[in-house]
């Protein structure tokens, strides 16, 4: 039976695509001087350095709309690339997006997706400044570069953390991961039998898979508390995976303290009801786009005020190695058991 709701991209052309799915485009930044519609941006950031970060998302590969709603997928794609602008302890101010779509994408449903690439841009002040569409073969494919900007040399890096730094990260850790297991579990039950996904009231784990935000506010409690992170990343492969990314870059140990990391108590219920250690959901699970970063202890008073971060552990020297301590007291190696996004 024919959709006759559908509207076939094919129809506007590559330009009138374009025109239609920018048509309300709002401009918020002063930085952003020329934006979509020329062949070109032109963007002024008035002395500060700025920071440029690109993401590629793959159907299949980095998402699964079977259970992915286009919205959130759309948002989702602006927040993984403003999280490592954040990282660098920087300001986000312009993206721009790619796409390549088969055929089976219908206009309305690239307009879901764009309303959700609108909505991120509104709530965390960012402009829409230019990119490119593309058919594909199979799938959809979504290429976003973030543009930001930040006081010349307030720029964080992974390299700068020093034995005696406090480890410290915002949030709840382990919620997408277990948001991610539900979501696959359910679609699995319904290929195989056609029963309609049980979401178990689980909200906050599928949100946190859905629809991540980035940690705007933690960048913005840096700047207003007078602290500069010695090093930072965010946690978008697992915390083990990007603490040890750190430890490599500053050339440093480090002692994590299992029973200091931050869970949400929905998660944690969850988790045991699946006889899953909410410890690996947080060491292993990627996905989170909270800020991990490292801070002088000359900023633990500060740090302790803010109920957003977690005071997680403390760097070392690199001949003590890379160490979490369990909740037994027991030492032993943190391991990167992250998420691959290359596959095995």
């Amino acid at each position: 039976m024919a959709d006759n709701n559908r509207t076939e991209v094919s129809s506007l052309g590559e330009f009138g695509l374009i025109d239609h799915l920018t048509k309300n485009n709002e401009i918020r930044n002063s930085s952003t001087v020329v934006g979509v519609g020329d062949d070109g941006a032109v963007i002024d950031h008035f002395g500060r350095q700025t920071v440029v970060s690109s993401d590629l998302l793959i159907e299949g590969i980095h998402f699964d709309l079977s259970y992915t709603p286009l919205k959130h997928l759309g948002y989702k794609s602006v927040i993984v690339n403003l999280s490592d602008i954040y990282a660098m302890n920087a300001v986000p101010t312009q993206i721009v997006l790619n796409i390549a779509f088969s055929n089976r994408f219908s206009l309305e449903a690239l307009d879901e997706f764009y309303e959700g690439v609108y909505a991120a841009c509104e709530r965390y002040s960012v402009d829409l400044i230019g990119g490119d569409t593309s058919t594909s073969q199979k799938g959809f494919i979504i290429s976003v570069t973030a543009i930001g900007e930040v006081a010349p040399g307030r720029f964080v890096k992974r390299s700068g953390a020093r034995a005696n730094d406090l480890i410290c990260v915002s949030g709840e850790l382990g919620g997408a991961f277990l948001g991610l297991t539900l979501l696959e579990r359910e679609k699995k039950i319904f290929m195989e039998t056609g029963s309609q996904p049980d979401l178990e009231g689980q909200a906050y784990i599928v949100g946190r898979l859905l629809k991540p935000e980035a940690r705007k506010d933690i960048v913005e409690f840096f700047a207003e508390a007078g602290i500069t992170p010695t090093a930072m990343i965010d946690v978008s492969d697992g915390l083990s995976s990007d603490l040890l990314h750190i430890c490599k870059e500053s050339n440093a140990g480090c002692v994590l303290y299992e029973d200091k990391l931050p869970f949400n108590d929905e998660m944690k219920a969850f988790a045991y009801k699946l006889q899953i250690d909410p410890t690996a959901c947080a060491l292993s699970g990627g996905e989170e786009y909270e800020l991990l970063f490292t801070v002088d202890q000359a900023d633990y008073e500060k740090i302790r005020s803010n109920p957003a971060i977690s005071i997680i552990g403390y760097m070392t020297g690199s001949e003590e190695g890379k160490k979490i301590i369990t909740r037994a007291g027991n030492k032993h190696d943190l391991v990167a058991q992250g998420w691959n996004h290359l596959g095995k």
